[in-house]
């Protein structure tokens, strides 16, 4: 084999190594939560091994009381009337960011939000 030949496999064989770990999941278990509490108190983990361990994190920034949805391999967002942050609002878990987002807001409203916007957002690995 040539000096010429051996670099074209190795180029190969780099090649097909990279294209084979970039198709291979970031975190295919990857869970995430996102705590609410009252008057804006949040909290929010991603990318966890398990859902419980997000779950804890997320309450662990939370100051107070809060409550915690989980949302694995999908978007978390929370939406606050600014107009009264102890009053209305809403969150929301959904497969895109968009959506999430959309839905977030649209709970504030729904829930009497004069002026609502997205407080927090995160989205745990999709793979």
């Amino acid at each position: 084999m040539t000096i010429f030949e051996a670099a074209n496999c190795r180029a190969l064989f780099t090649s097909l190594t990279l294209f084979a770990f970039a198709a291979m999941p970031v975190t295919a278990d990857a869970a995430g939560a996102l705590a609410v509490g009252k008057c804006g108190a949040y909290g929010q983990a991603y990318d966890y091994p398990a859902e419980d361990a997000a779950r804890a994190a997320a309450l662990k920034q939370c100051k107070g009381t809060c409550e915690a949805v989980v949302m694995k391999r999908a978007c978390a967002a929370l939406s606050l009337d600014m107009a009264n942050p102890c009053g209305a609002h809403g969150y929301a878990v959904a497969s895109r960011i968009s959506n999430t987002l959309n839905a977030a807001m649209k709970k504030c409203y729904d829930f009497g939000g004069k002026e609502c916007v997205i407080r927090a957002w995160a989205c745990d690995a999709k793979g």
